[in-house]
């Protein structure tokens, strides 16, 4: 039954509009932000090939700052209805002091709490959080709420250190594997299975001990899991939005040529991962060195996908 009522829902929202808000916060080092700015540009990218551009906003860089993602929001405040649906992501870097959530952005930050009030003011009754940023599971509590599905990249605002839960989201907007069902359109609960396996697989190939355990909720009774299912009720929101259209996304999915770069691209940036992991060991200058190389690479790469 509940299977079948997904499929319904699915079915109907597609019908409706959704707008997408994607913010990309403050990287603090050179290989932070091009990938923070990568991502968000890669999300921007797909989402205009499958969606009405005029119901997608990015924010990245310098552009992303509080008053600009207040505006955003408030926007879709203005235009949206109540059968529409909204969708924020985060990227970046978060932070948690023992009470509140914050996102890292230029000038001032936002509280998780004043994200939450922002989007209490959308009309659209369907919203989807995918906070995607280091400390992100202490945003959990702020944001859930009946009607709103919300994907953290960690369980707690404990776990500190820059996630990789963001490199697999992007990953899921592009790749059909992601559409497990085979119907054409990537489900937001199809996107976290996807990039929370691949999270889970990125450290174990790795061997390194796990500092980042997406969650989903999506009841509003703050029952955040990792397993969303029958058994805990979780799931069943998040599995009748449908994130997009996947088989619409020819710039990217049916583009072999596009999704070799891509891949390339996740190369790199697990180049640059094992680097830093291995900077200890390493002379300052061959450190440096070697940085600098594969950010160059990633930058000419980048620029190659946006073409």
């Amino acid at each position: 039954m509940k299977l079948a009522l997904a499929g319904l829902l699915a079915t109907v929202c597609l019908h409706a509009t959704t707008y997408y808000v994607t913010v990309a916060g403050l990287g603090g080092e050179a290989d932070y932000e091009q990938r923070f700015e990568g991502w968000a540009k890669d999300i921007d990218r797909t989402l205009k090939s499958s969606a009405d551009a005029g119901s997608v906003i990015t924010l990245y860089g310098r552009d992303a700052t509080r008053a600009r993602v207040q505006a955003a929001l408030g926007q879709v405040a203005a235009k949206s209805h109540a059968d529409d649906a909204l969708v924020l992501m985060l990227i970046g870097h978060g932070s948690y002091d023992g009470q509140d959530y914050k996102i890292n952005l230029p000038g001032p930050d936002l509280t998780g709490g004043e994200i939450a009030a922002l989007l209490d003011h959308v009309p659209a009754k369907r919203q989807l959080v995918v906070n995607m940023t280091s400390a992100s599971g202490a945003s959990m509590e702020a944001l859930e709420r009946p009607g709103r599905a919300v994907i953290t990249a960690t369980k707690s605002g404990y776990e500190k250190n820059a996630t990789v839960f963001a490199r697999y989201w992007v990953a899921a907007l592009t790749d059909p594997a992601a559409d497990t069902d085979k119907n054409g359109v990537i489900s937001a609960l199809e996107a976290f299975h996807y990039a929370e396996q691949k999270t889970g697989s990125y450290y174990d190939t790795e061997k390194r001990l796990a500092t980042e355990h997406p969650m989903l909720e999506d009841t509003g009774k703050g029952t955040a899991t990792r397993t969303p299912g029958p058994e805990n009720g979780e799931g069943l929101l998040a599995s009748a939005f449908p994130l997009l259209r996947i088989d619409k996304t020819d710039a990217v999915a049916n583009s072999p040529e596009k999704r070799t770069l891509l891949a390339k691209k996740e190369q790199l940036e697990s180049q640059i991962d094992e680097l830093k992991y291995k900077k200890a060991s390493l002379a300052e200058d061959d450190y440096k060195k070697q940085l600098t190389d594969l950010l160059l690479q990633l930058a000419r790469l980048q620029a190659e996908i946006d073409k």
